[in-house]
């Protein structure tokens, strides 16, 4: 008798997700036995049900599904792990791989090929969409460093630098090295600029 894959299905727009767990409930090996809408509910609920396989959107309140790839692979190694992306931005797969990830597809896959990912990541495979991973060579390696994206996420709401320095306990003369460092590496007049074009290209 073929063993049931148990899979968490994580995605905060509720028609996406119902469809995706309907689609995915059709085939016989297959069962959809959590569903969540925010990041941040993926790790208990994966513990609550015992899940094989958690299928992540990367756009999701409360944490990013990269976010709660890596916290699922830090407290539960044994879940495979596929990333679902509506964007075929380059840094999201190279993060994504980094924080744990098995599988990497874009979201409007077909259900076949989303099922068989789901059974090829049980089996011990690495699944990556084509189209994602050609774009994600051409785009090259993320040049901002941890702490570079910390600040240009947190300039994103326009806040002064003195309101970022307080939020990150950095010094003002200090956030504003990082920010011109950003934009110089970005080849950007700005730092509107530079979080547009870190968001566009997967870096933040």
């Amino acid at each position: 008798m073929t063993r049931t894959i148990k899979v968490l299905l994580a995605e905060d727009q509720s028609m996406v997700r119902e469809a995706l767990a309907a689609l995915l409930g059709l085939e016989d090996d297959i069962e959809v036995v959590a569903q969540v809408a925010r990041g941040d509910e993926v790790l208990a609920a994966a513990r609550a049900h015992a899940v094989d396989v958690a299928l992540l959107d990367i756009e999701m309140p409360g944490a990013t599904g990269i976010e709660a790839a890596a916290e699922l692979h830090r407290a539960l190694p044994a879940v495979r792990l596929v990333v679902l992306t509506t964007f075929g931005r380059p840094g999201y797969l190279r993060s994504a791989m980094e924080a744990g990830a098995d599988a990497f597809l874009v979201k409007d896959a077909p259900a076949a090929q989303l099922a068989d990912a789901v059974r090829r990541v049980l089996a011990g495979e690495r699944v990556i969409d084509p189209t994602l991973a050609a774009a994600a060579l051409a785009g090259g390696a993320n040049p901002l460093t941890d702490r570079e994206r910390e600040v240009l996420r947190a300039a994103a709401d326009g806040s002064t630098n003195a309101e970022l320095a307080e939020a990150l306990h950095l010094s003002p003369g200090t956030v504003r090295n990082y920010l011109s460092t950003a934009i110089h590496k970005l080849a950007v007049r700005n730092r509107t600029e530079a979080v547009r074009t870190a968001r566009e290209k997967g870096w933040l």
